[in-house]
Order: C-alpha cells, then structure tokens, then sequence
C-alpha cells in the first residue's frame, strides 16, 4: 500500500507542479486556460467554462496559500 500512496503523491506532485509552471507563465489567462482545457479534453476530462474558470481559482488559491506558509 505505501508503493500506491508513493505513487499517487509523485504523480500529484507532477501535476501540481506543471499547474505551477502553467500559471506563472507569461501568457495571456484566456490563451492558458484554453492549453488546459485542451490537455484535460485529451485525457478524456471534459469541462465547461465556469468549471475550467472554477479549476484555476482553486489551483490559483491552493498556490497563494503555500507562498504565504512558505513566508511565514
């Protein structure tokens, strides 16, 4: 069981990390979110504008949140 929690907490950490990367990028917010709507859509994950827009708030919070443990 601990190789599964191993792997789940490597491939959380991947995905976490490319969404660091994505959202630090200096691209347009509508040019992104259409890159991660369009990778989520290859992997079969479909969702509508207000749950894209809803994704990226919580990523965008989730990052703002670690940054001000971080600092403290």
């Amino acid at each position: 069981m601990k190789a599964l929690d191993f792997l789940v907490a490597f491939i959380g950490g991947a995905v976490v990390g490319a969404a660091c990367g994505l959202l630090f990028a200096p691209e347009k917010g509508s040019d992104l979110r259409e890159k991660i709507a369009e990778a989520l859509r290859k992997r079969g994950i479909k969702l509508n504008r207000q749950e894209m827009s809803d994704l990226v708030d919580e990523i965008a919070e989730e990052l703002r949140a670690s940054k001000e443990e971080e600092e403290a």
